[in-house]
């Protein structure tokens, strides 16, 4: 319903901010990721997300459409209330979030403050075709090195190395080399071993 507000910053704090508009002061709500983009000046532009529930209307704003859009998509996973929300977009950045989801990366999401196992993997379920889709992400290119990685951990392991050790050298082959196959990786990881 609000799409965007611009006028008279009047207020700045971590968690909220108001800005009057038109001699109507919006008190809106902001993650720590919009709080360290605000502008010094006075007159700011923030896009706005408008919820609207039995007992309230709460106004939600961002500096970017992408933060937006990364907010709307995890209010769209059940589990997910606008505190939880805002909390991950004000532990990390929105192009952190969208990494984590596309390469189903739980212990990540699962660090943030309130967002148990079951919840991580529940944002990673049901996101993750929304992130590759919307930010025209190649999956091959996600998940084929992580896919060669744990098939080469997988073999070395069968092989009787350690896989702390061997995670180590196969972290420093790929460094070198990321686009290596499964085979080369191991041989190249034989030959550090």
């Amino acid at each position: 319903m609000i799409h965007h507000l611009r006028g008279k910053l009047v207020e700045k704090n971590p968690t909220h901010i108001i800005i009057e508009c038109g001699g109507v002061g919006y008190f809106v709500n902001i993650s720590l990721n919009t709080f360290s983009k605000l502008p010094e000046q006075e007159n700011v532009s923030i896009f706005t997300h408008l919820q609207v529930k039995e007992d309230s209307h709460t106004l939600f704003g961002f500096m970017e459409k992408s933060e937006r859009e990364i907010f709307r998509l995890l209010l769209s996973v059940s589990g997910i209330g606008s505190s939880i929300a805002r909390t991950m977009l004000s532990s990390m950045s929105p192009s952190q979030i969208r990494d984590a989801i596309a390469n189903g990366d739980v212990p990540t999401i699962q660090a943030i403050k309130g967002i148990g196992a079951k919840t991580a993997q529940r944002v990673i379920l049901d996101l993750r075709d929304k992130v590759l889709k919307v930010y025209d992400i190649d999956e091959l290119s996600l998940s084929a090195n992580n896919t060669n990685k744990d098939e080469a951990l997988s073999a070395l392991e069968v092989l009787g190395f350690a896989r702390k050790q061997a995670e180590r050298v196969v972290d420093k082959v790929l460094s070198q080399d990321s686009s290596l196959s499964v085979e080369n990786i191991i041989k190249l990881a034989l030959k550090n071993l």
